[in-house]
């Protein structure tokens, strides 16, 4: 047996170890240029998803990549644009913002996901980031996209360049808040938008957050990504509407690595609520599925180089 066998055969003995330890669970379908491969996911049997960790890489996609509805996930490229052209330090509220009466009469509105705002008011940038992200209030997103573009259509060409500009070649924006239906993307794009938002960190504070409210207004607005806080998830969004089904940008932090996940078209063509119910539901597996294999693993540690992808056992 020559040397270089001699080195392999441990290895890979280790590696199928660690996988065997995740039963139930099926690997991530091949991805070509994918970092790591055999990790145990499991994986939804409709729609699409991806998922990766930070210094490691892809763990894999599934699914067909064809460009579906996100429903509100699309608030976090809104987020995004606002927050690039409006920069805010961490603990920085930003500039008063005017409600208007478009926004005010939209509050009421029983057809689609909302927050109370009043014709007038002036709110903090972050506040109205809050309200748009946590309870998904989609008369604060097409607020927002007038305040920064005059209109929602010129804010539109404005997510649509920040696409481009990060490569996602399978995503058009037709509008900020994704109650449109053809507002469409692909697992893959979205995770990419996923690491970009993910960079700043008042975006970071505000998917966090397990709820929020309007000011002067008692109620509390909970966040409609009740992952929070399980498996080490610490954000992002959720969406779902008829076409689009159940859709799910998440992120978790286990051992100190970033984890982001997506997944899309969960239930679709049912009711928004069975929808999104579908896609939390898919995201617990998963979240709960990748933590599982990070903490079965030494190899996977921080300090550990981008190259180290082979799972390791468990010291003592």
């Amino acid at each position: 047996m020559s040397r270089s066998s001699r080195f392999l055969l441990p290895v890979l003995t280790v590696v199928l170890l660690a996988v065997s330890g995740l039963s139930g669970c099926a690997a991530a379908p091949s991805v070509a240029g994918a970092a790591v491969t055999g990790v145990p996911l499991p994986w939804p049997g409709e729609g699409q998803a991806a998922v990766e960790v930070e210094g490691l890489g892809s763990l894999g996609v599934s699914g067909e990549a064809e460009p579906v509805p996100i429903a509100s996930v699309t608030k976090v490229m809104t987020a995004y644009v606002i927050l690039r052209r409006h920069p805010l330090r961490p603990g920085e509220d930003g500039p008063l913002i005017e409600v208007d009466r478009t926004a005010a009469d939209e509050s009421y509105s029983g057809l689609e996901s909302t927050v109370p705002l009043l014709e007038g008011r002036r709110i903090r940038l972050r506040r109205l980031l809050e309200l748009m992200l946590v309870p998904s209030g989609n008369n604060v997103a097409r607020l927002l996209a007038r305040w920064d573009a005059g209109s929602e259509e010129r804010f539109a060409t404005r997510m649509n360049a920040a696409a481009r500009r990060l490569g996602m070649g399978a995503t058009t924006y037709t509008g900020a808040s994704g109650n449109e239906d053809s507002t469409v993307s692909t697992a893959a794009d979205q995770l990419v938008l996923a690491k970009a938002a993910m960079r700043d960190p008042v975006f970071r504070a505000v998917v966090a957050r397990g709820d929020t409210a309007v000011p002067g207004d008692v109620r509390r607005l909970s966040n409609t990504n009740t992952l929070l806080n399980r498996h080490g998830v610490v954000g992002i969004k959720t969406g779902s509407g008829t076409a689009a089904g159940g859709n799910l940008m998440w992120a978790s932090r286990v051992r100190g690595r970033l984890v982001l996940g997506v997944i899309l078209g969960q239930a679709a063509g049912s009711d928004p609520v069975t929808g999104k119910a579908a896609a939390l539901e898919a995201g617990a597996r998963m979240s709960a599925a990748v933590e599982h294999w990070l903490l079965s693993t030494t190899a996977t540690r921080p300090d550990a180089g981008a190259g180290a992808a082979t799972a390791h056992p468990p010291r003592g």
